[in-house]
């Protein structure tokens, strides 16, 4: 096997650089021969994998002094060195995202690079809770502050385990790894089973000295106030998704996502009908006969865009409709416009007055004789709708 470069050189710097300048030099290095941008250069490869082993060492102060003092031997195998027996390319391409080198490639390195310290932190557990909206408020779009019980970084700790002037240690078992590789030999080859390391679970650090306030979790149990933007017209079914708003992750994990469930309330005049509003308009046997003028409640939006409080008497804006004679029930007077927005668009939905005949329940005597002797003049019969269709097929058989 060839001898190892020493690291200073394949960085192109001086021992005495410092550590803005190694990093400057890894990064303008890394770039170059980044695989990305040499597809199929073997050459190029194991240049990026030499160049992020050795940024690997010399960006870190611990291991630098070690390599100073002992070179190569310092810093490979053993608990007390960096063991580099299985840098591949998949942790030369997580050393490169970790350092926030990435130029749009996305996760290069899969799963396979979530190998090292810190590579593998625990994503906090997303949240879901249902937001309960009224129609006034899914007409104009509603901004609702609320308080959320979730897990926060511990502020004794600020989040990272471990007591104030303690670190966290490598993983003994796995050697900063976050993972258990068994390698396997059989007539077909050559087999590596790679496993979460059972002790740091995937860390690669163990906490020897942790937080007394969240037991070397990094979390603790709070309550966060956010406010949510909601947008006019939405559905029951629809739902937010705020980004980092769940549970933080445990010893500076990142934090999962608050997701918002929308559920519509149901009105007391209105029913909805996608972005229509549909109203139920009851009129007496004179008023579908005579005809009248009837006005007709919309949901009122003030000046500024706003719908007005559920509890507000006002918060109805009447319009007036003509109910021409002889109106039949279930006829629908269509208000263009009178609906929902709908959402993300300006355009809007209609107001459907759907008419419906008011028949009462209880007659006095003498509104009973009045009915009984409209009833049997001759315009108040309804008339006979000629002969049904089994009716004309009976006849046409001689049934």
């Amino acid at each position: 096997m060839a001898a190892k470069r020493d690291f200073y050189e394949i960085l192109n710097v001086s021992r005495e650089a410092s550590q803005e300048e190694i990093k400057t030099a890894y990064r303008k290095l890394a770039m170059k021969y980044h695989p990305d941008r040499n597809q199929g250069d073997k050459e190029a490869e194991e240049k990026f994998k030499e160049l992020a082993e050795a940024y690997e060492v010399l960006s870190d102060p611990e291991k630098r002094q070690r390599y100073d003092r002992f070179g190569h031997e310092g810093v490979s195998g053993g608990p007390a060195g960096f063991d580099f027996e299985h840098f591949d390319l998949s942790d030369a391409l997580r050393i490169f995202m970790e350092e926030g080198f990435g130029f749009g490639f996305g996760d290069l390195f899969g799963s396979r690079g979530r190998t090292r310290r810190g590579a593998r932190q625990e994503r906090g557990r997303d949240l879901q809770i249902t937001l309960q909206l009224s129609l006034e408020e899914v007409a104009t779009g509603v901004t609702k502050t609320i308080k959320i019980n979730k897990l926060i970084p511990c502020p004794a700790c600020q989040g990272k385990g471990h007591k104030a002037g303690s670190k966290p240690q490598s993983c003994p078992t796995c050697h900063g790894h976050g993972e258990i590789r068994q390698v396997t030999q059989s007539i077909l080859g050559r087999f590596v089973n790679v496993s979460v390391c059972p002790q740091c679970r995937g860390e690669g650090t163990v906490i020897s000295d942790p937080c007394k306030t969240c037991m070397g979790e990094g979390r603790v149990r709070g309550e966060e106030t956010i406010e949510v933007n909601i947008p006019r017209g939405v559905f029951t079914g629809n739902y937010l998704t705020m980004q980092g708003k769940g549970d933080a992750g445990p010893r500076g994990g990142p934090n999962g996502d608050l997701i918002i469930a929308i559920q519509v309330k149901e009105h007391p005049l209105f029913t909805r009908h996608d972005n229509d509003l549909i109203y139920d308009l009851y009129l007496s046997l004179p008023q579908l006969a005579l005809g009248d003028d009837i006005e007709i409640p919309t949901i009122l939006v003030d000046e500024n865009g706003e719908s007005l409080s559920e509890d507000d008497p006002n918060r109805y804006k009447h319009v007036q409709i003509h109910i021409p004679p002889g109106t039949q029930p279930g006829k629908i007077f269509r208000l263009r416009g009178k609906g929902l927005a709908e959402l993300n668009s300006h355009r809007k939905g209609d107001l459907l007055v759907q008419i419906k005949a008011w028949v009462p329940t209880r007659l006095s005597q003498k509104e009973k004789e009045l009915l009984q002797e409209l009833n049997e003049m001759e315009n108040f019969k309804p008339p006979h709708k000629g002969k049904g269709f089994f009716q004309k097929v009976k006849e046409a058989l001689n049934i």
